[in-house]
């Protein structure tokens, strides 16, 4: 993947034409790339605009909250915008966008799979977020932010709890024991995946994959999650 930036593409996918490009460019400039091209960016990348775009996004998600969820508690509406910003949901929004295809890296994080990593993929979302912010105020951040995240809510909030979603149907039929097992390691040390299984009593009953072991055990939680609700229906 070289690292040349489509911004007709994305801006096309963002449903928003930047006035000024630089900001869009900076939003897409990850470190590594940065340090690699220190005469291009000035040692400038998009962590800084990131912390704006982070804070934007938390205050439409809480307002559409607020104005939507009418008999929700402080303590519903915390845990629900929780599920929305997370680092998975925030990753899998950038993935709708292609938005790895624009994310400057450098030659060795590329190669490494970089551009496909969730942490990568979430902090370019948030600082794209930033740009447009930045660019064009809060009203086509907001815009763009409910057609591409605030929908689906219930399934977004199924996976954020998962673990302790499936922990409370297992609980429920007593005698029954969950448990996860790391059943796969795979990759260079430095950028493992690993596959976990949920099993009840023994039995697989959901499979994930993600980065670390946390990642993968809620990943196999949300699969036995959603064959549960399949069998329900």
């Amino acid at each position: 993947m070289s690292n040349l930036i489509d911004y007709d593409s994305l801006e096309k996918e963002l449903g928003y034409s930047f006035n000024d490009r630089a900001y869009l460019k900076l939003a897409l400039t990850h470190s590594s790339y940065a340090h690699e091209n220190m005469k291009e960016t000035n040692g400038e990348y998009n962590e800084r605009i990131e912390y704006l775009g982070d804070a934007v996004l938390e205050l439409i998600v809480s307002d559409y909250l607020y104005r939507n969820y009418k008999n929700s508690s402080e303590g519903q509406m915390t845990k629900t915008r929780a599920s929305l910003v997370c680092e998975y949901t925030l990753a899998n929004c950038a993935r709708e966008i292609k938005l790895s295809d624009s994310i400057l890296l450098s030659n060795g994080e590329d190669m490494t799979g970089g551009r496909y990593r969730d942490s990568i993929l979430s902090d370019a979302f948030e600082s794209v977020l930033g740009a447009m912010y930045l660019d064009g105020g809060i009203t086509p951040v907001a815009a763009f932010v409910k057609r591409i995240l605030l929908t689906d809510i219930e399934h977004k909030e199924l996976f954020y709890d998962a673990k302790t979603s499936l922990q409370e149907q297992v609980q429920a039929r007593k005698g029954d024991k969950l448990e996860y097992v790391i059943v796969a390691e795979t990759g260079p040390e430095h950028s493992k995946i690993f596959t976990a299984e949920a099993r009840v009593n023994g039995k697989v009953i959901g499979v994930g994959e993600g980065k670390t072991k946390k990642s993968a055990e809620q990943h196999a939680a949300y699969q036995a999650l959603m064959k549960m609700k399949i069998v329900e229906s």
